[in-house]
């Protein structure tokens, strides 16, 4: 019982057992060879499967948050990166990975506007905010204090949009109201997240994802993240509406096994999951999956 009690709402659970309780229906007639190429940002990539924005990937081994980039350079696929210094950025973008920098709401936003020039400067492709880490953790929600972090009001998020001529990205939407923000402040990308379980019982992101999509109605792209792990997840999120997804757990012990070479055979073993879903229910392109594909059990 204690430890039913102390594993109640894990988000990430519910957000596993979600994804797998949705179904897929089978199309065969008319079907053809499927396209998973992704345009993003003026960029053509081979694949809608992304790196999520993750940090501190030395832990999983050396020089980690790099070796990601050059496997996410391999695969074709968009690269993003949360927390780290100027110099990491720097090493992170040398790659040739095509790199969206996630930066957290730290209280000065003078420190948010120099990241935001830095991003620029390190030829990153899109610059963005990660909105649900105002509060810290669940754990230590006072590291508001300890890493002077605040939450940001429409009109700062317009200032930072207005700050770059790079797309603006909000990471930490779970909402339609947020979205509606979003879409005010003039934000080129949303993602549809709840930080991997940043809070109890949150919203698995796919069962508000569709509602989200219909508030934005393809006038920028949306992505997911939070427990992507396999083709078939991308292709149910795809069908449901977002333009790409973030992996990153499922990269972790690649990384640490083959650095590189296991990012981006991990990359191509999703997107070749991804494909066949799509072959398999007359899916031409990753803009053209029917929502009507997906079943709940």
């Amino acid at each position: 019982m204690a430890e039913q009690m102390e594993n109640a709402g894990d988000s990430s659970k519910i957000t596993r057992d979600y994804l797998d309780s949705l179904l897929v229906e089978m199309r065969h007639i008319d079907s053809v060879m499927p396209s998973t190429k992704l345009e993003l940002y003026g960029h053509s990539f081979e694949t809608p499967v992304m790196m999520a924005a993750l940090s501190h990937l030395d832990r999983v081994r050396p020089n980690g948050m790099v070796e990601a980039a050059k496997g996410m350079a391999a695969a074709r696929g968009v690269n993003w990166a949360g927390m780290g210094d100027e110099a990491e950025l720097e090493a992170i973008c040398a790659t040739g990975a095509k790199t969206i920098k996630i930066i957290k709401p730290y209280e000065d936003n003078r420190v948010i506007f120099k990241k935001i020039e830095h991003a620029e400067k390190c030829g990153c492709i899109a610059v963005g905010i990660d909105v649900d880490h105002q509060f810290g953790s669940k754990a230590k929600w006072w590291g508001v204090r300890e890493f002077q972090m605040r939450p940001k009001s429409l009109e700062e998020i317009k200032s930072f949009v207005k700050a770059t001529g790079l797309p603006f990205v909000i990471k930490g939407v779970l909402s339609e109201q947020d979205t509606y923000k979003c879409l005010s402040a003039g934000v080129r990308g949303i993602v549809v997240s709840h930080h991997h379980g940043m809070m109890d019982y949150a919203l698995p992101p796919l069962k508000i994802l569709p509602r989200i999509a219909k508030i934005v109605n393809r006038e920028i792209p949306v992505f997911v993240d939070c427990c992507i792990a396999r083709g078939m997840d991308v292709f149910k999120a795809i069908a449901l509406g977002a333009t790409a997804c973030s992996v990153g757990r499922a990269f972790m012990g690649p990384l640490g096994e083959k650095g590189a070479a296991g990012v981006s055979e991990t990359v191509e073993a999703i997107t070749h999951e991804l494909a066949w879903a799509m072959a398999s229910t007359c899916s031409p392109d990753i803009k053209h999956i029917d929502p009507g594909l997906i079943w709940e059990k």
